[in-house]
């Protein structure tokens, strides 16, 4: 697998005039683009494209490699029409040796289906006073006499639905099939009847939202409220509060669904599918409110919890040994009913630090926690302040999405790490005292890493963190568990661990391909894309693209990544 840090990406080493001219950077690009050469580009550029040109998520390094695959793909689509805007131009200067304009385009196509595209260049200034293609984005915005996957009204009171099923061989028909009811799912569905396809969201809880609320009692959210919107309109206002619960997130979804008219069925699992060759068509056969039913579709989007539906339990000797209770995070509610009693967590990562702050609320005897590698430690504030350049009240969502989701993932990863570091350094103290504590930090972690290679694995601090260099929660990072006693852990350093109750916060298996192996079998699996993880030219694994059948596709991720 590839890690973000492999690509090649740095940044301009180059700063600009102070009176710099927008409007003339503007104007240049706007020229530029209509008759691009390697001359236009620095030689380290990089282009993303996100649909416009090349039908999928594709990105190219250096000048050479962007050009080749521009004119394979520009000129045999007929790209015409640039025009860039000035107005929306900006500049960012990270010292004096450092600085790009920003400028947003758009532009067209004409071959069938023609195209209304946008996109985005970062130009930077040389020596010799030209403009230069630093970084150059590009999306698809809309096929040309079709819906706009960005506008979907509200349902009026009593209207009829656009979106209808018909009737195959006797069963309800529809072009898609959502699988799955949480945010990417939800977000597929208002897409889709956006578009006025017919379609249907399956959701094996009793109510929107319930893929939430129906996780432990204290989990809420580590980034800010503007970055969890769902498409349309910002689905979290100010009366929310900053950092949603799971509450918040089940009350938001439920009104957003009912605002929308999203079609959802509840109470509906997808057991197994089958694809007919001979009518082109998915045979799905469901449990819905109880009873079994078949319907079919042109189409299937497995939005099902990013695959993290297997939890990960490390095996222990002498399991049947321990007297107490011992369980996974996914089964974990509450710790309000062991006051008084020894709890472990095994894993150092977001759940575990939630589950371990719980457990000091609650007044248990003693909390430790098991800590089996170095943690990257990230404190939400800092990552709140990345996020509020652009996640933020004054800037529409749908453009800030545009922003964030069109960025190559090593210029994304190359900038976050530049701020998120440079915070690090100016409190090493919040640091040291976690290390006295017996915590192995990773101060200078790599958040892009995490998220996008590891799928987890770190601790954005929203406050547990002080407690362990308190000394509330304890910690044991020099051995790991071998075996179960009957009161508690013995490890591999000889020592023993007393414990009532040992929960692992030890992650899921990560990959939706599993589960399309469990619904359609090894075949079809074994011919489309895993799902998550970065491919070798920096872009996700199977999300948000074609996954290898052209009729089945995967949805997923985090908050962000639902309104994609």
């Amino acid at each position: 697998m590839w890690a973000p840090d492999e690509f090649p990406c740095a940044l301009p080493e180059i700063g600009l005039p102070e009176e710099v001219s927008l409007s003339s950077a503007a104007e240049w690009l706007s020229l530029e683009l209509g008759k691009l050469s390697e001359a236009s580009f620095t030689k380290d550029a990089i282009w993303r494209d996100s649909f416009a040109l090349t039908g999928t998520l594709r990105t190219f390094y250096t000048s050479k490699s962007a050009i080749a695959a521009w004119r394979d793909t520009a000129g045999v689509l007929g790209a015409n029409s640039f025009e860039a805007n000035s107005t929306t131009a900006k500049v960012t200067r990270l010292g004096k040796n450092t600085a790009w304009v920003d400028v947003h385009f758009t532009f067209e196509t004409e071959k069938s289906p023609s195209l209304s595209c946008s996109g985005y260049a970062s130009l930077i200034y040389t020596k010799e006073g030209e403009w230069k293609i630093w970084v150059l984005r590009t999306t698809l915005e809309q096929l040309k006499g079709h819906g706009n996957v960005d506008l979907l009204e509200e349902t009026r009171v009593n209207e009829s639905p656009k979106n209808h099923p018909t009737s195959s061989n006797g069963f309800l028909h529809f072009d898609c099939v959502v699988v799955g009811g949480g945010q990417a799912g939800l977000s597929c569905g208002g897409r889709l009847k956006a578009l006025s396809v017919s379609y249907v969201v399956l959701d094996k809880n009793d109510q929107v939202g319930d893929s939430w609320k129906t996780r432990y009692d204290s989990v809420k959210l580590h980034t800010p409220r503007e970055f969890s919107h769902l498409p349309f309109y910002r689905t979290f206002p100010g009366t929310y509060r900053e950092f949603l619960t799971k509450d918040d997130l089940a009350q938001g979804y439920k009104e957003w669904v009912d605002r929308l008219g999203i079609t959802v069925w509840q109470k509906s699992t997808l057991i197994s599918g089958a694809w007919n060759e001979t009518e082109e068509i998915w045979e799905l056969n469901l449990l819905r409110q109880g009873c079994s039913q078949t319907i079919t579709c042109s189409h299937v989007i497995i939005a099902a919890g990013g695959g993290c539906q297997n939890p990960l339990v490390p095996k222990y000797a002498n399991s049947g040994n321990f007297g107490g209770l011992a369980l996974h995070s996914s089964e974990y509610e509450s710790a309000k009913e062991w006051a008084g009693k020894h709890g472990i967590v095994v894993g150092t990562a977001n759940t575990a630090h939630d589950v371990a702050e719980d457990m000091v609320a609650a007044g248990m005897a003693s909390v430790t926690m098991v800590q089996r590698s170095p943690t990257y430690v990230l404190p939400h504030e800092y990552y709140k302040a990345v996020l509020d350049t652009l996640y933020n009240e004054s800037t529409p969502t749908e453009t800030a999405d545009r922003i964030f989701n069109s960025s190559p993932l090593a210029l994304t990863r190359l900038l976050c790490n530049t701020t998120l570091h440079s915070m690090a350094r100016g409190e090493p103290g919040r640091f040291d005292a976690l290390e006295a504590a017996g915590f192995k930090v990773e101060r200078y972690g790599d958040i892009v890493h995490s998220l996008y290679s590891r799928f987890g694995g770190h601790y954005m601090d929203v406050g547990a963190s002080a407690k362990i260099s308190k000394g509330l929660i304890k910690v044991k990072s020099d051995a790991l568990p071998v075996e179960y006693l009957e009161d508690g852990l013995h490890f591999t350093d000889g020592s023993n661990l007393n414990a009532d109750v040992v929960v692992f916060a030890t992650g899921f298996v990560g990959n939706m391909r599993h589960t399309v192996a469990d619904l359609f079998g090894k075949d079809v699996a074994a011919l489309v894309d895993d799902f998550w993880g970065v491919d070798a030219e920096g872009e996700l694994k199977g999300a948000f693209k074609p996954t290898g059948n052209p009729r089945l596709w995967y949805h997923g991720g985090a908050l962000g990544h639902a309104s994609v």
